[in-house]
Order: structure tokens, then C-alpha cells, then sequence
């Protein structure tokens, strides 16, 4: 596929990105500024100075109404300005900045896990229907997709970390590979299991297709059959779920970062939510949304390379 094809389905869904940012700023402006409840008061305690509270306010415009504060915002974020962080009393694209490596790294590596044990879980369970082996890895994967997040972290910390010894507990470290392990392992789990789950499904209907057991009769190798007739021609749907997991990973990545302490987008949200700090929250939110629709347009380009039907239509 040429890149002239890909041009024009590209800028149409990088045009369909700007009404969908464009809403989930506002929606999450509106929950934030009510939920959240006063930065100002945040910040000072519940014993702040009266005095010093209102000039807080009125330096952030907080004592405007909440469609001016919005504007002014966005306003802002057209100039790529992501506006001053409250509490830390920086520029948050710079706090943004320092967190969002530690957290692709992450996701990365999670999307690494979840995708390679994903097909090979679900490919050995195709491969056995109804056996003792494709009822103890779909067990397995219902597992994964049910356990906690938070549950999961503490109990792989428990083993590898406490009883084992083997890895560290917590921590970033020097970045190394020991550290990003347990992180990994817990956020890619609560995908894996999906991706099994649907990989099976897909391939066992293709594989009952004529033209697998046609290619079996002209006497190919079972390897050759799987991995190139039925394999490629069941990703279409393995596909979408590795594209929809990924907000599935953004989600869990907040309670992964916590678990773990790791110094990712995820805990700094946590953090700027209780802190109250709105303009940090709405530059994280903002990020995991533009990451996830970017993932979405991934799939979608996906399709065309997988399906030459796509690409006709």
C-alpha cells in the first residue's frame, strides 16, 4: 500500500480528531471545576488567609465563571499552552514533559506483553478446542481479565519482590529492565486475556472455512495453513480489541504507577487530583485522550494493510 493511499483516509480521521478533543476538553473542564471543588482553598488549607485565597483566585481567574475560565483555557491550548500548574508553579507542559517517558515506556512494554502472550495463548488454544490445554489457558485468561489491577501488583510484588527476592519491589530505579518487569506484567494481564479470548474465536471460524481445509488437502504443512491462510485472515477482529485495549491499559495505568511507585502520567494524576490542581489534570486527561484516538487511528490504517477488501471499498 502506497503512501498516496494512505493520505486520504489519514487526514480524514485526523480531521475527525478535532470535534472529539475538542468535547471531551469541555466535559472533562465541567467535572473537574465541579468535582475538584477550589484549588485556591486547596492549596492553602482550610486555614489559609482569607486575603491571600481571594488574590489566588483572581491571579488564575478563578473567581470568573466557569465558561470564561474554559475560553481563557482553550484559547491558551490553541497557542500550545497548556497553562501553569497550581501547586508545583511551572508550566505544565513541562511537568507533562517529565512524566510522559516513563509512561510510554510503560505502556510499551505492557502493549508488548499483552500482545505477544494474547496470540500465543490464544493460538495453542485453537489449535486444541475442546482439550484439557484450550480449557486451562481460557481459564487462565478469564482470570487475567477479572483480577484487579491494584490486587494483582500487590500479589506479583509479594512473590517476585518479597518471598523471591528476584526483582525490586517499587521504584523506577536507574531505568533499568529489572524495575519495568512487575509494572509490565501487571498492566499487560489485564489484557492478554482479551486478546486470547478473541484470537481463539477468530481463528477457530476460519479455520473451519473451505478454503483452510482446502489447503490441507493439497498437503501443506499444519504451520504453513495457520500462519499464512488462517492466521492473517483472523486479525481483522484481534486488531480491534488490541486497538480498544489500549484504553483499558490507560485506564489501569494510574493504579499500576501507584502500586509500583513509578514516576509515570498515571500517579501524577492521582496526585493532581487531590491536590486540586485543574490544569494538570486537564493536561493529563487531554494527553491519554490524543494517545488513545491516535491508537484508534492505528487500527483503522491497520485494517487497510490486513484486508485488501478495505482498501477497494
Amino acid at each position: 500500500m502506497t503512501l498516496a493511499e494512505l493520505a486520504e483516509p489519514v487526514a480524514k480521521r485526523l480531521l475527525a480528531l478535532i470535534p472529539v478533543l475538542f468535547g471531551i476538553s469541555l466535559l472533562v473542564f465541567v467535572l473537574n471545576a465541579v468535582a475538584l471543588g477550589d484549588p485556591a482553598r486547596a492549596m492553602l488549607g482550610q486555614r489559609g488567609d482569607p486575603e491571600v485565597i481571594a488574590q489566588i483566585r483572581q491571579d488564575y481567574a478563578l473567581d470568573r465563571p466557569l465558561w470564561i475560565q474554559y475560553a481563557t483555557w482553550m484559547g491558551r491550548l490553541l497557542r500550545g499552552n497548556l497553562g501553569h500548574s497550581y501547586h508545583q508553579q511551572r508550566p505544565v507542559s513541562e511537568v507533562l514533559g517529565e512524566r510522559f517517558p516513563a509512561t510510554l515506556r510503560l505502556a510499551l512494554a505492557a502493549t508488548l506483553i499483552a500482545v505477544t502472550l494474547g496470540l500465543a495463548i490464544g493460538i495453542a488454544a485453537a489449535l486444541a478446542p475442546g482439550g484439557a490445554l484450550d480449557h486451562v489457558l481460557m481459564g487462565a485468561a478469564v482470570v487475567g481479565i477479572s483480577t484487579p489491577v491494584f490486587w494483582l501488583g500487590l500479589m506479583l510484588s509479594l512473590l517476585f519482590a518479597v518471598w523471591l527476592g528476584w526483582l525490586p519491589v517499587s521504584g523506577y530505579g536507574d531505568g533499568s529492565l529489572a524495575n519495568l518487569v512487575l509494572p509490565a506484567l501487571t498492566l499487560g494481564a489485564l489484557h492478554t486475556g482479551t486478546i486470547a479470548r478473541m484470537t481463539r474465536s477468530s481463528l477457530l471460524e476460519v479455520i473451519r472455512q473451505d478454503y483452510i481445509q482446502a489447503a490441507r488437502a493439497k498437503g501443506l504443512a499444519e504451520v504453513t495453513v495457520i500462519g499464512k491462510h488462517a492466521l492473517k485472515n483472523s486479525l481483522i477482529p484481534v486488531v480491534t480489541v488490541i486497538g480498544i485495549g489500549l484504553a483499558d491499559l490507560l485506564v489501569g495505568a494510574p493504579l499500576t504507577e501507584t502500586v509500583f511507585a513509578w514516576p509515570g502520567l498515571g500517579r501524577m494524576l492521582v496526585a493532581a487530583v487531590g491536590q486540586r490542581d485543574l490544569p494538570v489534570v486537564m493536561g493529563a486527561v487531554l494527553v491519554f485522550a490524543v494517545v488513545y484516538v491516535l491508537g484508534s487511528l492505528l487500527v483503522d490504517l491497520a485494517y487497510l494493510v490486513i484486508d485488501p477488501r478495505i482498501r477497494r471499498e
